[in-house]
């Protein structure tokens, strides 16, 4: 078991003061058999009232409302966490599901169609050229295996950039530059595993990292597969890991642009210029000793 602190501190400083309005937070860890929230605190600035609720993917959400203008908005957000996924290659895939490809479940499929479906619907011919190394009609292989060789495949042969821009690539992007963010190599793993008929969703949370240094922690995005007999398993293609106790998942969603930790507006008086917010973001993901 790791017992881990995650700090996550957001602040945007305006030349004026502006009307913040309704923000969504996604910073709460997804708890079950695997992380435990031990505490949580959550101090933000200026005035509001804050409502704790869960969104269609059982994520934890909080919506916050202000109630006065301000130049500064800070989101501070401390969460003490006990994680004891020790084992991640510790699962049992169902007979049926051992060898690709199989059918799911009737039942099940009928759950799983929103996480079926192509997103990239333009991108389908290049994805399926690239998708040829890996499996072709009429052979049959190891499911873990084949989700194994896409995960390294694309850790190994393309090159990570961090990227501030809104949004994701689209798989086609990434294939061309060979190159994009942990959410732009999620979002490739997803729709490689949605072109062969596997339910895959976009996970985001942290990574724990202990060879950053304090205060250079990450936010990060990652992908899971649902597995029969398994349930949801992630993978890391940034990595080429299959998902442990370094991963601290915050939301999951079908679409990989719809849970950003922050999200919000604001409105500004007629008689003030247009601005654009300095943003700055800390985060940090350290283990404390039991």
């Amino acid at each position: 078991m790791r017992r881990l602190l995650i700090k996550h501190v957001t602040t945007y400083q305006y030349t004026d003061p502006v009307t913040l309005l309704p923000h969504k937070l996604l910073l709460s860890p997804r708890e079950g058999h695997d992380i435990r929230v031990e505490s949580a605190k959550l101090i933000i600035f200026p005035a509001h009232q804050l409502q704790w609720q869960r969104d269609v993917y059982d994520n934890a959400v909080a919506e916050v409302t202000f109630i006065e203008p301000s130049s500064l908005l800070s989101i501070d957000s401390r969460i003490m966490i006990q994680h004891y996924d020790d084992e991640p290659l510790n699962f049992l895939v169902s007979d049926y599901a051992m060898m690709f490809p199989f059918q799911y479940d009737s039942f099940e499929r009928a759950d799983l169609e929103p996480y079926l479906s192509i997103l990239f619907d333009q991108d389908r011919v290049m994805l399926s050229t690239w998708m040829h190394q890996f499996w072709q009609s009429g052979q049959r292989v190891e499911t873990y295996l084949l989700l194994e060789w896409i995960n390294k495949a694309i850790a190994t042969g393309f090159t990570y950039h961090l990227r501030e821009e809104p949004g994701v690539q689209s798989p086609a992007t990434t294939l061309t530059s060979h190159a994009g963010s942990c959410r732009d190599f999620a979002t490739l793993f997803i729709e490689a595993c949605r072109s062969l008929g596997l339910a895959a969703r976009f996970v985001s949370g942290y990574l724990y990292s202990p060879m950053l240094l304090q205060d250079q922690g990450t936010t990060h995005a990652w992908s899971e597969v649902y597995l029969p007999g398994a349930g949801w398993k992630g993978f890391d293609s940034t990595s080429g890991q299959v998902v442990g106790n370094q991963h601290i998942p915050v939301a999951v969603s079908r679409h990989p642009e719809s849970v950003p930790p922050v999200s919000g507006s604001f409105t500004i008086a007629q008689n003030v210029k247009p601005q654009s917010p300095i943003m700055t973001v800390m985060v940090d993901v350290s283990e404390i000793s039991t």
